[in-house]
């Protein structure tokens, strides 16, 4: 019988603990602060790196994790038993870190990793990459794993709402312009993915209408499915978090159990303190 191990990277916004009781190793992403390197959620977290940002008023710049790191990693896997690798990666649209996962897949014996292209983020990324670890400890083939989380990306909707735009400016995003607009006029950006990229679907001048919104728009995402998995991703922003859980759970049907997560630093760095996001799992038809 095949072992298939499964490998992903942080942006996947899995916590050590859920990552690690589920078998998966994560890659994480670089956060450089001048010539300082930190690994995302091994050296530096959320609320690390927003201190760090408050105190030297300037962001730091992200990477992804070096072909050299991803190898380490497929190797460290096939040492310990695995046949097969599948590494799922996070949106080759917004980082290069599938494109240094690929470029690793050559240094490894050949056939043994299959590297996907998640076309999303954070917790969408997260539950296809759960998905695929329970595939893998039920004995399925490589083909079933790589259906299962199609299946699951198919089914997830993402929508975020942000505190500002300040932070999409400081990272180049936006244009400094029309971030000092939406500061003055108190918008709250409302964001999803499209095509891979996140993308500002609609501003709405309140937390409590970015909310109302965001809710609105995972219910009609669902399609009047019921929801299978419920992840809330936040920024340094836990109570909020769970006060958006109970008004989604009033306006819809939702999972039993919601899973709380951080985004981690490799996205944090551009949404900044305060974001708060759904990530929603539409139940199989």
């Amino acid at each position: 019988m095949s072992s298939i191990a499964i490998v992903t990277d942080s942006d996947s916004s899995l916590p050590r603990e859920l990552a690690e009781a589920n078998g998966i190793r994560q890659v994480p992403i670089n956060i450089h602060f001048g010539e300082e390197t930190f690994q995302t959620e091994i050296d530096i977290t959320d609320v690390a790196l927003f201190e760090r940002v408050d105190r030297d008023k300037a962001l730091p710049t992200t990477s992804a994790p070096s072909p050299g790191q991803f190898a380490d990693t497929f190797r460290a896997a096939l040492d310990d038993g695995a046949d097969h690798i599948v590494c799922i990666c996070v949106s080759s649209e917004i980082s290069s870190t599938y494109n240094a996962a690929l470029m690793a897949r050559d240094l490894v014996p050949e056939g043994t990793v299959t590297v996907v292209d998640s076309r999303t983020i954070s917790m969408g990324q997260g539950f296809m990459v759960l998905e695929a670890a329970a595939a893998a400890r039920e004995s399925a083939g490589v083909e079933e794993i790589l259906a299962r989380i199609e299946s699951v990306r198919e089914r997830t909707t993402l929508y975020a709402g942000l505190e500002t735009l300040k932070y999409l400016a400081m990272s180049g995003r936006v244009g400094h312009l029309a971030a000092g607009m939406a500061s003055l006029l108190n918008i709250k950006p409302v964001l999803t993915l499209k095509d891979g990229k996140l993308d500002m679907l609609e501003k709405v001048r309140t937390r409590k209408k970015s909310w109302a919104r965001m809710i609105e728009l995972v219910a009609e995402g669902l399609g009047g499915a019921s929801a299978e998995r419920l992840a809330v991703v936040h920024v340094n922003a836990l109570d909020r978090a769970r006060i958006f859980d109970t008004q989604l759970r009033a306006a819809m049907d939702c999972p039993p159990e919601t899973l709380f997560v951080e985004f981690t630093t490799g996205l944090s760095v551009h949404t900044g303190p305060g974001m708060i996001a759904a990530v929603m799992v539409a139940a199989e038809a």
